[in-house]
């Protein structure tokens, strides 16, 4: 039987609350794959991020590995019982939501969103032509925000209401950092972000409960924004619509569609100021493709390297950093034994960061994925979703949302970084940067001469 590398409490401790997203992927590539101990005095979670040790957790026993626990009770304060869920509960909402997120639907999709997008860049050519700077982060939320909520909501968030939605699920986000680092902590005891993210969470009520109250006094089955085809789908099941159960279906729907988007295209400005090349190269290719002109759907699938910056961005800053699960019963890992009732964290940041399956892995490269068979050694190696039956349903969005943001930003400016630092992965129910991004936009010259 296997033992595990255990970092004991006095270095872990430290590390963690210095920089917990990168600490914790060192923690794990220090072992090589191997599975880590990290005493927390009385937590004790295992590390887990080898391909094969993935695989067994989320896919070959995932049913051993659940999605309990207390990492789960911060997320679930706002997300409630949904597609984070478990047993019946999550697979009726998953059969439910499932169609509203498949690769042909998200395709019928794509010109809508397209439109969306480029209607963003009016508003951001006022920025441009005033030389005034820009909160990389923020806007990317903002311009994600509009086109997931136009195109899934239809007309029934308004421009005001999706910009007062933005910022509290951001705050609920960052917020739980504490609480996933001490999960251990009694809710009894206020700790940092404890106030900010019930606040947040009140106003995100306030927000959607009369959305879909709205929409079950209109009762139009046949309408094909998501609230309404929510409450069809839970009328047919169930004979009647909770209300609470459909705004938990709703506020997951909004963090798979917009989450992961939102936080790479953040992390992607400072990647292509640090990389001149990575970003000329990119340049011309959405110009060539592009020629001056609206970005369209079409023009998606024209752009390999995009894909393959794509591809890396989401291997070096995957917006999930962590994957806990909860062990139902005694089970062997890796050749260890881990006991029922024992927390477990799959780690996507250090998965992507293991030598043995990615050579040079903390360089920005997106040239290992011109073959993307070929960059992907072991099929649990790159999990920026997840993987198995929990696998995220908004992936595919990603791949069609996230090129037309870029391809949109590329085709008209050029993004000056004005305050290039190392920056912090902050820890929450995703990764994003602690520091501001403070972008400049310059007039593409292609665009001035037109």
């Amino acid at each position: 039987m296997s033992t595990p590398h255990v970092v004991p409490f006095h270095r872990a401790l430290p590390r963690l609350v210095k920089d917990p997203v990168t600490e914790l992927a060192n923690m794990g590539t220090e072992a090589a794959g191997r599975i880590v101990r990290v005493n927390l005095g009385p937590f004790r979670p295992y590390l887990v991020s080898h391909p094969d040790h993935v695989e067994q957790v989320l896919k070959t026993h995932w049913t051993n590995f659940v999605r309990e626990g207390m990492f789960w009770r911060p997320l679930r304060r706002v997300t409630g019982q949904s597609i984070l869920g478990e047993g019946e509960a999550w697979a009726s909402t998953r059969k439910i939501l499932a169609p509203l997120f498949t690769s042909r639907y998200i395709a019928s999709l794509a010109d809508d969103m397209a439109d969306i997008i480029s209607e963003c860049m009016l508003e951001m050519d006022k920025f441009a032509d005033s030389g005034r700077l820009i909160d990389g982060g923020h806007q990317m939320t903002t311009i994600v925000n509009q086109a997931v909520i136009k195109v899934l909501f239809g007309g029934r968030i308004s421009r005001d209401t999706a910009e007062r939605l933005a910022p509290e699920f951001a705050t609920c986000a960052t917020s739980i950092g504490f609480r996933l680092l001490f999960p251990f902590v009694p809710y009894s005891v206020k700790v940092p972000g404890d106030r900010a993210f019930l606040r947040s969470a009140q106003k995100i009520d306030e927000i959607v409960y009369p959305l879909i109250e709205e929409a079950k006094r209109e009762g139009d089955t046949s309408a094909k924004e998501v609230v309404s085809k929510l409450l069809a789908a839970r009328l047919e099941k169930e004979g009647h619509a909770d209300l609470k159960q459909v705004r938990d279906d709703l506020v997951s729907i909004y963090g798979a569609a917009s989450e992961t988007t939102a936080m790479s295209l953040t992390w992607l400005w400072s990647v292509l100021h640090d990389h001149p090349e990575v970003n000329a190269r990119l340049r011309q290719e959405i110009d060539d493709v592009v020629d001056g002109g609206p970005v369209r759907a079409e023009h998606v699938s024209r752009l390999p390297y995009l894909r393959m910056v794509l591809q890396e961005l989401l291997r070096v800053y995957p917006s999930a950093w962590i994957i806990p699960r909860q062990a139902v019963n005694d089970i062997e890992i890796g050749g260890m034994h881990i006991k029922a009732g024992s927390q477990v964290l799959v780690s996507p940041y250090t998965t992507h960061r293991l030598e043995e399956f990615w050579e040079r892995p903390n360089e920005f490269d997106p040239d290992r994925w011109v073959d993307e068979k070929a960059a992907i050694k072991h099929r649990h190696s790159f999990i920026p979703f997840g993987a198995g039956p929990h696998v995220c349903l908004g992936q595919h969005l990603f791949y069609v949302e996230a090129p037309l943001v870029i391809a949109n930003v590329l085709s008209r400016y050029r993004p000056e970084l004005t305050n290039p630092q190392r920056l912090t992965p902050l820890p929450g129910a995703s990764v994003r940067p602690k520091e501001k991004l403070w972008l400049r936009l310059h007039p593409n010259e292609r665009r001035r001469a037109a």
